[in-house]
């Protein structure tokens, strides 16, 4: 079996063991369970039309919603192909040829300094300490000469969260030793009341990026924004590919942005099913998961088959897991699990029960 650098490889899984994408459940992909926004499936339908022209390049439509959506204005958004097209192009945006990364992160945002030619460090942050980040660490580290900071808040994988204050006081020691600061807030939507876009629009010094996708449940659309000061939102737009953003992926993003209730039920599926997901597998023997605050958990296996072996073993099941040894600071002693509704979180306990309560070594 082929070994991915990402989560949700549903497609490449399927073709592997020879079944349709739809026999397998997806725990690998951390992206809501209760599907796209209603009415987002219509409103795309009803758009396609559109596609025999050229789309808006500058999603005008799009970033004013997403404007509204936060409280700014439209001149501190920048909507793109994904948030990854925004990590690949900031290399370029700011002057510097070193970057620091905090891990364990997300792969991409080291081939994106790599593939700009930058040296790439990295902060690892111990398990022991909950994976947590602190201004005091980075005190420490970029007297060193960091032209640009990448970190993820919630952390992709661990689930961290940093708090407003927390991010506030990182912010201002980037600030202090003149480094770039580019906040991942992917996972924000779960917990929003800690974001701080205001802060870096206000102040400059750095972005944050944010998805439509995962919250959204459209990951298919490739659909990702940044927020940032006018001055700078402006220089970054302009290094975009022109129509990076398709016609359908914008009427998506639209449609998306207007039901309240769809954000307060995902907000209350999320919470409950992870806590309930974290107790049933903390009761499991030999596995250890961290306190999370978005839609994943991530799982240390303190005893018991590595978690290549675990994800092995679920494929039987037709259950896909994120293994996390790829990762830098992780090893096959960790996976990730998406957090999903209770039918199919029993589904992943029940398995996982299997494994390391009556499973042993096979």
């Amino acid at each position: 079996m082929t070994i991915f650098d990402h989560g949700g490889t549903v497609f490449a899984v399927a073709r592997q063991l020879g079944v349709p994408p739809e026999e397998l459940l997806d725990f690998s992909a951390s992206i809501n369970p209760l599907g796209p926004v209603p009415g987002v499936r219509e409103a795309v339908a009803g758009a396609f039309d559109r596609a025999v022209h050229y789309p808006d390049s500058a999603a005008t439509a799009l970033a004013a919603a997403l404007a509204d959506y936060h409280g700014l204005e439209p001149a501190t958004v920048c909507v793109a192909n994904g948030s990854t097209e925004l990590i690949y192009l900031l290399p370029l945006l700011v002057s510097g040829r070193r970057g620091l990364v905090v891990a364990p992160p997300f792969s991409e945002y080291g081939k994106s300094l790599q593939r700009a030619g930058w040296t790439v460090d990295y902060l690892d942050l111990p398990a022991a300490d909950g994976f947590r980040l602190t201004a005091a660490q980075l005190d420490e580290r970029l007297p060193a000469g960091y032209d640009l900071l990448f970190v993820g808040n919630p952390g992709n994988p661990t689930g961290t969260l940093l708090s407003r204050a927390e991010m506030a006081a990182i912010a201002e020691c980037c600030r202090r030793h003149g480094t770039f600061l580019v906040i991942d807030e992917a996972f924000m939507d779960f917990c929003e009341e800690e974001s701080v876009k205001g802060l870096l629009v206000e102040r400059g010094g750095g972005v944050v990026l944010r998805s439509l996708t995962k919250f959204f449940a459209i990951p298919g659309l490739r659909l990702g924004y940044a927020l940032g000061a006018p001055a700078l939102i402006a220089r970054l737009a302009a290094l975009r590919e022109p129509w990076s953003v398709n016609t359908l992926a914008q009427v998506a993003g639209l449609a998306s942005l207007g039901d309240a209730d769809y954000r307060r039920r995902s907000r209350a599926l999320i919470a409950g099913e992870r806590h309930w997901l974290a107790a049933a597998l903390a009761a499991l023997p030999g596995l250890r998961p961290y306190p999370a605050a978005a839609n994943y958990l991530l799982v240390e296996i303190v005893a018991g088959p590595p978690a290549r072996e675990v994800a092995r073993r679920l494929l039987g099941e037709r259950m896909l897991i994120r293994d996390c040894a790829s990762f830098r600071g992780l090893d096959d002693r960790f996976f990730r699990v998406a957090v999903r509704n209770r039918e199919e979180n029993e589904r992943l306990v029940a398995a996982l029960g299997g494994l390391f309560i009556g499973g042993g070594e096979r």
